[in-house]
């Protein structure tokens, strides 16, 4: 089948899923498979779920004229979205980063979308299908588009451009995250840097954190660049000492204003600056780019202040790697309470660097005074220090559980797989 005859069956069944206890009457079914499942396998429960077709990689027992048959159904998903991308004269927005990535998808999304119809993805959906279904979800009645873009070896973020076909672009920052797939700290910025790369070659526009000189440097020979920091920037932004974090955006706004945001953590501001710069240059009144910030509210582990009794837990458990575990270190070291307790899960795809990491993670808690650490699962079991360590998150809650806290502010986090969300029950 040619691809204009599927994207043809497409506009008139345009929800695609690729998992059948998901599947709606009317949905495409993608059998898309991988190292521990084969969506071929239930291409005929598909369609008797009520698939209006069946995308398939592989011969099937049974015969239908809803079957459509191709090379590779994961090829066949990109060059779809693909051929869907191309069908759109609205600007999309790409957004990759080691840090803070979908945090600022969702304040772009918050902001955009008070003045534009604005689609972007869905939690974290940021891989080689995630990107693809975000594309496809993208309805006519389209103006903006908001697509992130997570990656842990290099090539990845060249190939989700090669059909997001990125108007626009943000790199967050370029930290110590997925050392091991992207072989070190170098390697990391040259596969964000794919990103800048086709934004440079399309002659497209970015928005750079110019605080970061290493941004600077990999931006060069891009001709379309809008500025953001905290100083010497087109839009600039100090943190003020909150609880929660208050942005007051010293320029860039009609008037100077402070924005009193529902993120824990200074290390959020690079997150609230380019979102003000964003709405900025797509023409958003002020005070809609100001609502739009402080009504956001984190959620899914992140940058999460929550109170449970007297206490305040900083749950930011979504993921972690050394830088974003150093930032959230050093911001609750600054915080005014007189009983402050960590629980800090382990780092994943540290590569042969992860007992090096680990350790410096220790010893930076050293340096500050804690009413009590815990440590969870991961490299920290191999690594020589003094403070409480347990093998899983289940149990570091029962030891929660059992100190009975009052009035403590404690900070939770953690790579994903250490699942520190748990230690609340």
């Amino acid at each position: 089948m040619l691809l204009q005859d599927l994207y043809a069956i497409y506009k008139q069944h345009n929800r695609i899923q690729t998992d059948t206890r998901k599947l709606k009457q009317g949905d495409l079914f993608f059998a898309l498979k991988g190292p521990n499942y084969n969506g071929n396998l239930f291409a005929q429960q598909a369609l008797q779920t009520g698939a209006a077709y069946v995308v398939v990689d592989e011969p099937t027992n049974f015969t239908s004229d809803k079957i459509i048959q191709t090379p590779n159904v994961l090829a066949t998903l990109q060059a779809l979205a693909k051929y869907h991308r191309q069908q759109l004269s609205i600007p999309f927005l790409a957004i990759t980063g080691s840090n803070g990535k979908t945090t600022t998808k969702e304040l772009l999304h918050q902001v955009l979308s008070t003045t534009y119809t604005t689609y972007t993805t869905v939690g974290n959906l940021n891989n080689h299908i995630g990107v693809p279904l975000t594309i496809l979800s993208v309805k006519p009645d389209a103006e903006m588009a908001i697509i992130e873009m997570g990656a842990n070896h290099q090539k990845e973020i060249e190939s989700y451009c090669s059909y997001t076909l990125p108007t626009h672009g943000v790199i967050t920052n370029c930290g110590k995250a997925h050392i091991e797939g992207f072989g070190g700290e170098a390697g990391v910025k040259k596969g964000k840097g794919e990103l800048y790369h086709f934004i440079k070659e399309n002659k497209g526009t970015i928005f750079l954190m110019n605080d970061y000189d290493y941004l600077k440097t990999m931006s060069q020979g891009i001709e379309h660049i809008i500025t953001y920091g905290t100083n010497h920037a087109d839009y600039t932004g100090i943190a003020m000492k909150n609880e929660l974090l208050a942005v007051t955006i010293t320029k860039g706004l009609e008037q100077p204003a402070t924005i009193h945001t529902q993120l824990v953590g200074n290390y959020n501001l690079p997150n609230v600056l380019v979102a003000v710069a964003v709405g900025k240059y797509f023409k958003v009144p002020d005070d809609k780019i100001i609502s739009a910030l402080q009504n956001y509210t984190p959620s899914n582990s992140r940058s999460q202040l929550l109170h449970k009794g007297t206490n305040k837990i900083i749950l930011d458990a979504y993921n972690a790697n050394p830088t974003s575990m150093k930032a959230a270190i050093e911001n609750m070291a600054q915080l005014t309470s007189n009983k402050k307790i960590l629980l800090l899960g382990g780092m994943m795809e540290m590569g042969a660097d992860s007992i090096a990491e680990h350790a410096a993670l220790v010893h930076l808690i050293s340096q500050y005074t804690w009413h009590a650490v815990v440590l969870v699962g991961g490299d920290f079991k191999h690594i020589p220090h003094a403070f409480t360590y347990y093998n899983t998150s289940t149990e570091a809650q029962h030891w929660l559980t059992l100190q009975q806290f009052e009035n403590a502010t404690i900070l939770i986090k953690g790579s994903r797989s250490m699942q520190m969300e748990k230690v609340l029950g």
